[in-house]
């Protein structure tokens, strides 16, 4: 039995260096075999702190690599579909950074491919790994501050550099797929509904969104967010019932951003917090990727989950033009 899955690491991006391969080198299933980069160095320079990696200056000679059984996709937005395809195609497993596709019918494709060829691929949501989702998700669903009755969040850095890829249209830029995922993202997986009607107003700057404000009318709660790359860095989530409410301080990036702690407040308990360990959420992942790789074990956001997601930004767009 196959015990550790062997990645190749595909593009040699910020993401990939600064946090998913330290993620799979440190995870307990996970090895660093092979790194692509078309860009002279960079290869080289991303695997030197992991011991014998296979290097390669051409992304279909690290898909035909024998010594590579999965793929991490670190490319800009607008070529993760395309190499998410050519990599299910060769054999191999998929961790595709988000967004994963520009549309939602084109997740629609992938996942045609998945069961096609038998291997497993997921969108990089790492925060459906974090334990405080998971505790949030079992706070709301027990109760514990009565019935849900909206959510309000944000998410926003400063970046208006023109040659950065979140500012170029050409390259799939823009807050809503860099960003605006992951309110979204959030508030589905704690509450497990898909949003009925929208309401947005974007800013465009260059053909891309440069801040988005959204309205989301969810079957038994609403939702109100904002994400912008024009705002200084600022990152909430609150979940607001009839008896309480939750509020995580650093959704997205604990850790990086601030402490991964819980504000609890509620009639009869009044306001505590709940923090947690010190975890890698890239870690986490890459072990839940491995487990459902190798041991079969359910996965927190399989495509299925990603094309409820995809399909709400699609209407975030569609709702902003109507």
């Amino acid at each position: 039995m196959t015990t550790q899955l062997n990645w190749g690491i595909l593009s040699a991006a910020k993401i990939a260096r600064e946090f998913v391969a330290p993620a799979i080198h440190a995870s307990a299933r996970g090895r660093i075999a092979a790194v692509a980069s078309r860009t002279p160095g960079k290869a080289e320079a991303l695997a030197a702190p992991y011991g014998p990696v296979t290097i390669h200056h051409d992304y279909d000679a690290l898909l035909a690599d024998p010594g590579v059984d999965a793929v991490y996709i670190g490319l800009p937005n607008a070529a993760h579909v395309e190499w998410t395809e050519k990599a299910l195609r060769a054999g191999k497993h998929v961790l595709c950074e988000k967004p994963l596709s520009m549309q939602a019918d084109q997740i629609q494709s992938l996942i045609r491919t998945r069961d096609e060829t038998g291997c497993f691929a997921a969108e990089a949501f790492m925060v459906t790994h974090h334990p405080q989702w998971l505790r949030v998700r079992e706070l709301v669903a027990a109760g514990e501050i009565g019935t849900l009755i909206g959510v309000q969040g944000g998410f926003s850095f400063f970046n208006d550099d023109p040659g950065n890829i979140r500012n170029d249209a050409a390259q799939g830029g823009g807050a809503l797929r860099d960003i605006g995922v992951y309110p979204s993202v959030v508030t589905r997986f704690v509450t497990g509904e898909e949003p009925q009607d929208i309401c947005a107003r974007l800013t465009w700057e260059n053909g891309i969104d440069a801040s988005a404000r959204v309205w989301a009318d969810f079957p038994s709660f609403t939702l109100e967010f904002f994400v912008s790359m024009r705002r200084a860095l600022w990152q909430q989530m609150l979940f607001h019932g009839d008896k309480g409410w939750i509020r995580v301080n650093a959704p997205f990036n604990a850790e990086v951003y601030g402490d991964p702690v819980i504000e609890i407040f509620t009639g009869v308990g009044g306001r505590r917090t709940e923090r947690f360990t010190r975890v890698d959420q890239y870690v986490a992942q890459s072990d839940a990727f491995a487990a459902s790789v190798l041991d079969g074990a359910p996965y927190a956001c399989p495509l299925e989950f990603s094309l409820g997601n995809q399909s709400m930004i699609d209407a975030i767009y569609r709702a902003e033009s109507a």
